[in-house]
């Protein structure tokens, strides 16, 4: 049975938002946020805020803990794209 035809399956969509949910408290304890846009082409798109939207290290934090994070457990998700 493959996860299409499984109804109870769930989507990508569904999964990357899961483990943003998962990883956002840990975010937010340095004063940012993380927000999911879409997914689209084997990347999630995410939008940082607070303190996070400027701080010279989003990048390595997007790359070492969102992007490791999302293609560990979907392994759909090729990269994390940060929309400005």
């Amino acid at each position: 049975m493959t996860p299409d035809d499984n109804p109870n399956a769930k989507s990508v969509e569904e999964r990357t938002r899961e483990v943003i949910d998962a990883i956002r408290p840990y975010i937010q304890a340095d004063g940012g946020d993380i927000e999911f846009v879409e997914v689209k082409d084997g990347a999630a798109h995410v939008r940082l805020h607070g303190a996070c939207a400027m701080c010279p290290h989003a990048a390595m934090t997007l790359q070492m803990g969102v992007e490791r994070n999302l293609r560990e457990r979907v392994p759909e998700i090729q990269r994390v794209v940060n929309v400005t």
